[in-house]
């Protein structure tokens, strides 16, 4: 055989020809030189919307020269003919961790040092790491770059994956055969942002998202600070910050709500993001389009649940179910929505899962023309590369796929991947591919042989009706050879056929010999074309390519979310028992009016004016319950990283699809106090929400809503219980110390603000601590033992600060007087006592006695499961000292919403006030009693009769998802096995730990 490609190289050799004729083999020989490689009669896709048939284009010295229907062909051009073969411009991955090493947790990791920096000369945070260049790190993988050449990339954009600030990335052309000069098309492609910390650094801080959002706040003030020369020393760090602000900003999350959380901080500081992104887009996908940013999407769709044990099927929640069924449609969704958005392999292997998810996407409705886009054009307009990657034109890089076909069916091969005009072969050109079921016709007998395997690699099965032949095929340069055991069992003797197959038909023919030595002739012929007819044809790729019945997107996406979000009412109750909160008491068959989200009108006999009008005879009708302590709907609790917290915010991290929201709705509960946990002395800044059911979390902030901080005394935040000694304070003699060295801090930090307006350095903790000196701020304080309480009044009268709220307060009722002088509220629990060494003197006729002695008092939850049931909580006050049953309900409605100040809006049915009504079957301090209504703003987000059709309609939609995968499983598909999760209920410990 080489003697036969010697004399062809020879015979071209001599002979005088304008072009050389080009024949692709698996050589790997460089090509890419002085001369030029022309491509002739391939359909070229230009970019996603264009597409020249039967075109040519040439390519020299790694970059294209000429491109069109005809072209002038140089001399001593190659020429390859790809005649039935198409033509597309490489992918693009913009988010690769290609050729740079891991990084690894320094050797002593542990707690000590946690607080301090470990570098000279770098920010006073080690999990900033913009210095680092990803190209100083980079090596070639030609393992791993070839899974990408089979997938049909020809660049990536790979980075360091540690840090919060990860630095500069550095964009790579994946040339099998260059030098890494060659190869890195920019060196500092991208700056890189995340919200997890680095392997290579014990400090604590942040220990949180919340902590990751406000540090990155501050070095981007720093930043600025920096860069206008204010600065005394010199710090590396904020140089590189600044030196890769004209950079792609690239932002790595892993779950949807951080992705909308980076989104909030480009937007703050006018930064175009490139977010990458969950694969879950479609459940916020307004949200998603507002936010202004570009999405790197992962095509990694969760796989179906084993779901035939009907008992583990039942730890399958709703949520769950439906992200199976619905994450393939995501791409259709963004795509149509016109969200800018590219696609990584992140989560999938390149050469295989890829494409096979791609496909599934189109299948789901994503346009070709929107995916080759997102490969292609998309990737190279974000990283600055358009012109030079991404497309079939004069003057890009010679980076493009040639594939057998349509690259986006199924059975398309990707032949060769050229990067800069060196070529990768995926699978060899002239291969003939003979893969298929066939009737073999032989010697009298007719066998099934079925052919599977790659056309490469083929290998067959050989049976009759009655018994399973062994055999063995090979196929080499177009030849097929078979070895093929006798019929007859009873002997070890062989039939051999062999036959040239130099194109695909349907037909094979060729000769055969017999065991006996004598010679025949054999005859393969396809069964698709010789059984199938078009019609069932037609109907089995239908079959293959349906899909399962796609539920629609809820709001939120899960259990008892709304398929549309409501609009307020306007409505009229009539007759019912009317628990004002004002001058008017309990009004008996009385009428409430509600027009456009405000109580218009209280009375009697009221006319409905067009408005909805609910019998509510015999029912009771409240304002809304007011949660003044809770810590539902919330990613993170604290950050304890350091003992003050001041800087982060809870308005950060709430998470609008907690079903707790709903849940406290079905207890009639409309606001709460989302607040920060009680790890530290100083700890973050409150979000006072409504909870708006299916609604975004900025949408649920209460607006305008009052300014407030957390702050906590007792066994937490000296770590009693948890901590390691190695954190200030661990006795209560260091908190107060904490708290007098902050407030003194902050002094002289107004001091230098308003002497030094154009050059003093913003500090988010010290404005904080700046707005409660200034009165602007209010603060909670988690407090039990009497000796702490008067500590820090104490501190609070030498300091000059009030403090709002003594939260918990279970030794209230041995200070109330003090308080009242103060005007001091407290905001305490029920009847909780015994369950700390703290709350040894708790007794539940605290809430009574503080109430007495005119202390504004609020009965808080802390609690999931008790927010929903505050009503009762508060009924336990007339049992524990004989509180009326209309002081026992201000406890939850008009007394937390005046400990928040925000009673001038909600807390008592007032004309003028806001619709937060909750419509009660019964008497509201009683157990029997359930909200039939709840509303926010006139808009009804609880009615116990919709909540009962829901249920039925949860089941029917379980039953029909399990119904799916069942299916998906009998196919054939991947599945994972259901694994029970049990939801961590929040409370003022609830620690979290971020990478």
């Amino acid at each position: 055989m080489k003697y036969k490609f010697l004399l062809c190289f020879l015979f071209l050799g001599i002979v005088n020809l304008p072009a050389q004729e080009y024949f692709p083999t698996n050589s790997g020989v460089k090509t890419t030189n002085t001369n030029y490689t022309v491509f002739k009669n391939a359909n070229i896709h230009v970019d996603p919307t264009s597409t020249i048939e039967k075109g040519m284009f040439a390519i020299q010295n790694g970059k294209i020269t000429a491109v069109g229907k005809s072209i002038s062909i140089p001399k001593n051009s190659v020429i390859i003919d790809l005649d039935g073969k198409d033509i597309y411009p490489s992918f693009i991955d913009l988010y690769s961790e290609l050729g740079i090493k891991k990084p690894e947790r320094e050797s002593g990791f542990g707690r000590s040092g946690q607080y301090e920096a470990s570098r000279e000369g770098f920010y006073w945070n080690d999990h900033i790491r913009p210095e680092q260049n990803a190209v100083e790190s980079f090596s070639y993988d030609p393992k791993e770059a070839g899974k990408y050449h089979s997938g049909g990339f020809g660049v990536v954009n790979t980075h360091i994956p540690d840090g919060i600030i990860r630095g500069s990335g550095v964009l790579v052309a994946l040339n099998p055969n260059g030098t890494e000069g060659d190869r890195i098309l920019k060196d500092r492609s991208a700056q890189y942002l995340s919200f997890d910390k680095s392997v290579k650094s014990q400090q604590s801080y942040p220990s949180s998202v919340m902590g990751a959002m406000a540090l990155i706040r501050q070095v981007y003030l720093d930043t600025k600070w920096y860069g206008n020369g204010n600065a005394t020393n010199k710090d590396l760090a904020l140089e590189a910050v600044n030196g890769n602000q004209n950079l792609t900003q690239i932002f790595t999350t892993d779950n949807l709500l951080d992705e909308l959380r980076a989104a909030k901080i480009g937007n703050e500081f006018g930064i175009e993001y490139t977010i990458l992104g969950s694969g879950f887009e479609y459940e916020k996908l307004d949200e998603i389009k507002a936010s202004g940013a570009t999405y790197i999407i992962p095509i990694s769709f969760p796989a179906a649940y084993d779901v035939e044990d009907p008992f583990m099927a039942e730890y399958l929640s709703l949520a769950e179910m439906k992200r199976w069924n619905q994450a393939p449609a995501n791409l259709k969704m963004l795509a149509e929505a016109n969200v800018p958005f590219t696609i990584t392999t992140k989560g999938v292997d390149p050469a295989k899962e890829f494409k096979e998810n791609l496909l599934k996407a189109i299948e789901y409705g994503l346009s070709k023309e929107a995916a080759l886009a997102a490969l292609t054009i998309t990737p190279a307009k974000i990283i600055g590369q358009s012109g030079k990657l991404g497309e079939i034109k004069k003057g890009a890089l010679a980076n493009f796929i040639i594939t057998s076909g349509d690259y986006f069916e199924k059975d398309t091969k990707i032949f060769e991947n050229w990067v800069q005009g060196e070529k990768a072969v995926i699978n060899t050109m002239n291969t003939t591919d003979i893969t298929g079921k066939y009737d073999l016709e032989l010697d009298g007998k007719t066998y099934t042989l079925d052919i599977s395997g790659s056309a490469e690699k083929p290998n067959a099965k050989l049976e009759t009706k009655d018994v399973k032949l062994g055999s063995k095929l090979s196929f080499e340069d177009n030849w097929m050879s078979m070895l093929i055991s006798s019929p007859d069992t009873t002997k070890t003797e062989f039939i051999r056929l062999s036959a040239n197959v130099p194109s695909a038909s349907d037909k094979i023919s060729g000769k055969a010999i017999l065991p006996n030595g004598d010679t025949t002739v054999f005859t393969a012929t396809k069964q698709s074309s010789a059984e199938k007819s078009d019609k069932d044809k037609k109907e089995e790729e239908e079959e293959e390519s349906k899909h399962p019945e796609v539920l629609p997107v809820t709001f939120p996406n899960e259990a008892y979310g709304f398929e549309k979000m409501p609009d307020a009412k306007d409505i009229l109750f009539k007759n019912a028992t009317v628990w004002t909160n004002e001058e008017q008491g309990i009004m008996e068959n009385a009428d409430v009016l509600v027009k456009k989200g405000k109580i218009a009108k209280i009375g009697k006999d009221l006319k409905s004016g067009g408005a909805s009008v609910v019998d509510a005879t015999g029912k009771h009708l409240t304002s809304g319950i007011i949660d003044e302590h809770s810590h539902i709907a919330l990613s993170s609790i604290n950050e304890g990283g350091h003992n003050s917290s001041a800087e982060v915010s809870m308005e950060d991290v709430i998470d609008p699809s907690d079903i707790a929201l709903y849940r406290d709705l079905a207890g009639g509960v409309t606001t709460a106090q989302l607040l920060h946990g009680s790890a530290n002395p100083i700890g973050g800044r409150s979000a006072i929400v409504r909870l708006k059911w299916g609604a975004s979390a900025n949408d649920m902030i209460f607006e305008d809503s009052p300014k407030f901080i957390k702050f906590a005394l007792g066994e937490n935040v000296k770590q009693s219980n948890w901590g390691s000694g190695n954190r200030f304070p661990v006795t209560r003699m260091g908190v107060e110390q904490v708290f007098t060295d902050y407030f003194g801090r902050a002094k002289e930090y107004m001091k230098n603000k308003e002497a030094n307006p154009d050059s003093y350095r913003k500090d988010i903790e010290m404005e904080t601590l700046a707005e409660i000196l200034r009165d602007e701020r209010f603060i909670s304080c988690h407090s039990y033992v009497q000796s702490e309480i008067n500590m820090l009044m104490s501190v609070a009268d030498s300091m000059d600060f009030r403090i709002n709220t003594f939260t918990h307060i279970l030794e209230g009722y041995k200070l109330a007087d003090k308080m009242a002088a103060r005007n001091i509220g407290g905001s305490t629990f029920s009847d909780w006592w015994a369950y700390k060494y703290e709350v040894e003197d708790a007794i539940p006729y605290n809430a009574a006695i503080m109430n007495s002695q005119g202390v504004t008092v609020a009965i808080n939850s802390d609690d999931a499961e008790m927010s929903r049931r505050l009503n009762q909580e508060a009924a336990k006050t007339m049992k524990y000292g004989g509180v009326s049953e209309e002081e026992a309900w201000k406890f939850v409605t008009l007394n937390p919403a005046k400990l928040l100040h925000i009673d001038d809006k909600v807390g008592s049915i007032k004309e003028g006030k806001d619709a937060d009504l909750v419509l009660w079957s019964d008497h509201p301090l009683s157990v029997y009693a359930k909200p039939e209504k709840t509303m926010i703003e006139g808009v009804v987000y609880f009615d116990i009769e919709r909540d009962k059709a829901m249920r039925e309609k949860l089941q029917k939609q379980k039953s029909e998802l399990i119904t799916q995968m069942l299916q998906a499983k009998n196919k054939g598909m991947k599945t994972q096995p259901v694994v029970k999760k049990e939801k961590i209920e929040a409370h003022c410990d609830t620690m979290e730990a971020i990478r």
